[in-house]
This record gives C-alpha cells, sequence and structure tokens, in this order.
C-alpha cells in the first residue's frame, strides 16, 4: 500500500491536525516507511507463537465481582449538597 499527497491532506483533515504544504512531501515519506515496516511485519512466521501480555509469564490480577456500597457511604454523602433519606437529592429537570 502507498500513500500519495491527497492521502497525507485526508489523514491530517480526519485527525484535525494542521499540516503546511510543504510538510506533505516529508510526512509521505514518513507514512510509506511506516506502512513497508508494517508490511514486513507480516512476513514474520507467527505459526505455533502463542500470544502474550508480557515478555515474562505472569497471571493478571484479579479481584472478586462483588457489588458493595464502598463501605463508606456516609463519607460520600457528606460531599453532596443535599441529602434525603440516605439518598442523594437532585433538582427535578423534567416536567
Amino acid at each position: 500500500m502507498s500513500v500519495d499527497a491527497a492521502t497525507v491532506r485526508r489523514i491530517a483533515h480526519l485527525a484535525r491536525i494542521a499540516v503546511r504544504e510543504t510538510e506533505v512531501p516529508h510526512l509521505e515519506g514518513e507514512l510509506n516507511a511506516i506502512l513497508a515496516f508494517v508490511e514486513q511485519l507480516s512476513e514474520v512466521d507467527v505459526e505455533g507463537v502463542e500470544p502474550m501480555t508480557s515478555v515474562i509469564p505472569m497471571e493478571m490480577k484479579k479481584r472478586a465481582d462483588v457489588v458493595n456500597d464502598g463501605g463508606i457511604p456516609d463519607d460520600i454523602l457528606r460531599n453532596a449538597p443535599q441529602t434525603q433519606d440516605h439518598f442523594f437529592l437532585v433538582p427535578k429537570v423534567v416536567e
């Protein structure tokens, strides 16, 4: 895949990046170099290689999925401007 000047301008527009016309040829070369490297990676034989999340084997830390009130509901309610019956009180916004 090759990137031309029009594609560079389109990418810059989509990314909301201001690119001067004098920068377009340089960016075109940079993007083509990146894509060439990605194409090189597709040539690597990865048959039988397991995906990994780290260079050293390790287990992901997990916690129990338990619903609770955090143990400090009174502290949390103290942050609210208004409360009623141990709930946040908010102004009515829909009639």
